[in-house]
C-alpha cells in the first residue's frame, strides 16, 4: 500500500483544490453518503503518516437551511461513551488497515439514513457545533495499488482474471467548478483531524528521532518495530527492507541486541531514504530498490525472502541478504530471542 512518500505526492495534488467548492460527488463508496459533501468547501488538506485528510466547511450561502443530508442521528451516549453536551468528540473505532485504530463509520452511516419517525432525535452534526463555517474532517486510508487523481481517471493497462479490460472504479470523485479529483482504493471515515502526531511521521519536520530510537531499542524485532506507526507514520514495507540493508541489518535482529551506532544508522537511514523517494516522487521518477523484491543484492549475494508475523498479526514479506546483514544474537542467556523457524 501506499507509504509516506506516495501520500504527499497525493497530498500535492489535492492542493490546488483547497479554497473550491464542491458542485458534485460521485464514485462507488458505499460507506459515506456522497450528498454530504455537497455544496461543501474543500478548506483544508493534511497528511500524516500513510493517511490523508481533507477538511470540508459549510458555504455562507446556506446559512441556517441545513439540508437534511447534512443531518446526522443523534449518537447513543451510552453506546458511544460520550458525556452529554459533548459536541467535540472521538467516534468509535475500530482496526483498520496495518493495524491502525480507524473510527466505525457504521454509526455515521445509519445516521444519514433518516425515515421520518426518527426526526426528533435529529440534530445538527457534531461538526457544526465549534463555529458557523466549520466542518468535517475525512480520511483517506489507501490500500494496495490506492491513488489520487486530478483532472484524470485510473485507466486498465491489463485485462483482469476475466479478460475484461474494465476500468478501475474510483471509490470517490470530488468534482470542483475547475477540475475533479478521483480517489482509488482506500477507506475513507469522518474524524476530528489527523490523528497521527506530527512528532511520529518520518517525514514531519517535527519527527521525533529519540521517541523513534526508544522504540527501537525494545526486545522486538526490528523489523516489526519499523512497522509500527506509533513511531514510524509513513513507513511501509518497502522502506522498512531497504533501509534494513542500507543499515547491514538483519531484520530479525532485536533492538536491543543492536549497538547504539547500529541504532542511529538505521534511523539516519530511514530519514535519508524516505527524504530522497519524496524527492523522486516529486521530479517524476522512479524509485530504484537496492534489497526490495530482488533475487540478488548490489554485492552479487542471493536474496532470501519470508514473511514474518509483526505483533499486531499482520504479514509482510521481508527480503534481506544473509552475507550483507548477519544476524546479531544476544549474548545475555535469558534474553528472548526470536528466530525465523519460530514465526509462520
Amino acid at each position: 500500500m501506499p507509504e509516506g512518500p506516495s501520500l504527499r505526492k497525493f497530498h500535492q495534488l489535492v492542493a490546488p483544490f483547497v479554497g473550491q467548492l464542491v458542485v458534485n460527488v460521485g464514485g462507488s463508496s458505499k460507506k459515506i453518503n456522497p450528498e454530504m459533501l455537497e455544496m461543501l468547501r474543500l478548506q483544508d488538506s493534511q497528511v500524516l503518516g500513510k493517511n490523508l485528510y481533507l477538511n470540508f466547511g459549510l458555504t455562507k450561502d446556506l446559512g441556517p437551511n441545513i439540508p437534511d443530508s447534512f443531518l446526522m442521528l443523534k449518537h447513543h451516549q451510552k453506546e458511544m461513551n460520550i458525556p452529554k453536551g459533548t459536541s467535540d468528540h472521538k467516534l468509535e473505532s475500530t482496526s483498520g488497515l496495518d493495524g491502525q485504530e480507524v473510527p466505525n463509520s457504521s454509526s455515521t452511516t445509519k445516521a444519514l439514513e433518516l425515515g421520518e419517525e426518527e426526526k426528533d432525535l435529529v440534530i445538527k452534526p457534531w461538526w457544526l457545533n465549534t463555529s458557523p463555517n466549520s466542518g468535517p474532517w475525512l480520511c483517506f486510508h489507501f490500500g494496495m495499488f490506492g491513488s489520487v487523481r486530478a483532472n484524470d481517471f485510473s485507466r486498465a493497462t491489463k485485462a483482469n482474471k476475466r479478460g475484461d479490460w474494465k476500468d478501475p472504479l474510483p471509490r470517490l470523485v470530488l468534482h470542483f467548478a475547475k477540475g475533479f479529483l478521483a480517489f482509488y482504493n482506500c477507506q475513507m471515515y469522518w474524524c476530528l483531524g489527523p490523528m497521527v502526531k506530527p512528532t511520529s511521521d518520518i517525514l514531519s519536520e517535527e519527527f521525533d528521532r529519540r521517541q523513534a530510537l526508544e522504540a527501537l531499542k525494545q526486545a522486538n524485532p526490528v523489523c516489526s518495530t519499523l512497522l509500527d506507526q506509533r513511531y514510524f507514520a509513513g513507513l511501509g514495507n518497502i522502506i522498512k527492507n531497504e533501509v534494513l540493508y542500507l543499515a547491514r541489518i538483519h531484520p530479525l535482529s532485536l533492538g536491543s541486541c543492536l549497538t547504539p551506532l547500529d541504532l542511529e544508522s538505521l534511523l539516519d537511514n530511514v530519514v535519508s531514504f524516505s527524504v530522497a523517494w519524496l524527492q523522486k516522487k516529486m521530479e517524476g521518477k522512479p524509485q530504484h530498490h537496492l534489497i526490495y523484491q530482488k533475487e540478488w543484492c548490489p554485492a552479487g549475494h542471493p536474496v532470501m525472502k519470508d514473511s514474518f508475523e509483526a505483533p499486531n498479526g499482520f504479514q509482510r514479506l521481508t527480503w534481506w541478504c544473509p552475507d550483507c546483514q548477519p544476524k546479531v544474537v544476544s549474548e545475555l542467556p535469558n534474553e528472548v530471542q526470536v528466530t525465523q523457524e519460530q514465526l509462520p
